[in-house]
């Protein structure tokens, strides 16, 4: 039976470091068994600093995955959505390798990204790195609680993981999208608290949704709230926390699930509306930077990679 990711569907931590990498040429066989690798380390570190809390997940980038995993694809697994309306973007750009590192200690996750990047060596390039943080109560840098959405307990793997059923090849693997949003934090917070609201479609301070009849077309959780045709939740699980420093604030944002589907609904949703020009007003103030398809495949297809 396939084994999952312990990092997909591990509840919050307090530090987070995403690690994107670009493979250098001829590096194949080397990148394989160093990815076979990180799962064990993982372990270990978890070990040795048990109170950290520490979790990880290795992802394969959808335009990287026939070179590296020629053997088989996951059946949906597509590049990145670019998607555009107006001056509202969602990019995709580079990314062959992500390395997400969660835990309860800053000096933990730098230990292991340190021991991450030694032992892929110069066989990839580091080209993006950044450090998150749980803000407050589990809120983004706008003062809203992110992720208010997100499953609970065991309907995390319904959402997260791909079935058995569905792809029996990477039953237990997980659909990964990534998006790096820099917020406008001088532009969001000329606002009211009660057009911040607006803005959400819940409240600021105690995390109250909106009553439907309340919520404009354009509030955010509006246009990410979205039903199938039975009138079921489209779900995804987000693993996001918020990065920055004095000059540059935003969210790293990550959307595990089982089918890519629901990420790109939303993604729709929120930059191309409903058609008749709603579409999602928190995109006045923030913008994404980078946009990478990803899949993070269960354990017994990393361990197997080294056997390729």
């Amino acid at each position: 039976m396939a084994r999952e990711q312990f990092g997909i569907c591990a509840e919050p931590n307090l530090h987070g470091t995403y690690l994107i990498f670009n493979a250098m040429d001829d590096s194949n066989a080397f990148i394989r068994q160093a990815l076979s690798r990180i799962p064990a380390m993982l372990d270990h570190y978890a070990d040795r600093f048990s109170e950290a809390n520490l979790n990880g997940v290795v992802a394969i980038g959808a335009n990287y995955w026939d070179e590296l995993v020629p053997q088989g694809r996951p059946k949906l697994l597509a590049p990145f959505p670019t998607l555009q309306a107006d001056d509202r973007i969602a990019p995709a750009t580079s990314g062959d390798i992500y390395i997400e590192i969660r835990s309860d200690r800053a000096d933990v996750n730098h230990i292991v990204s340190t021991k991450v990047v030694e032992l892929l060596e110069d066989k990839v390039e580091l080209i993006e790195q950044t450090r998150a943080f749980r803000y407050l109560d589990g809120r983004d840098l706008t003062g809203f609680v992110d992720g208010t959405e997100n499953p609970q307990g065991l309907h995390r793997r319904e959402v997260a993981l791909v079935r058995e059923e569905a792809d029996p090849d990477f039953a237990g693997g997980s659909y990964l999208h990534i998006q790096r949003y820099r917020h406008n934090m001088k532009l969001w917070n000329m606002l009211k608290e009660k057009a911040q609201e607006d803005v959400f479609g819940r409240t600021k301070l105690d995390n109250v949704e909106y009553a439907s009849a309340d919520k404009p077309l354009t509030a955010h959780t509006k246009r990410t709230n979205l039903k199938d045709a039975d009138g079921k939740s489209i779900e995804i699980l987000r693993q996001s926390m918020p990065y920055g420093d004095m000059k540059v604030q935003g969210l790293f944002f990550t959307s595990y699930c089982h089918s890519p589907e629901p990420f790109t609904l939303m993604l729709k949703s929120m930059i191309q509306g409903d058609g008749e020009g709603h579409f999602d007003h928190m995109l006045k103030y923030t913008e994404a930077q980078t946009g990478v398809a990803f899949f993070a495949p269960s354990l017994n297809v990393l361990a197997g990679l080294a056997e390729a």
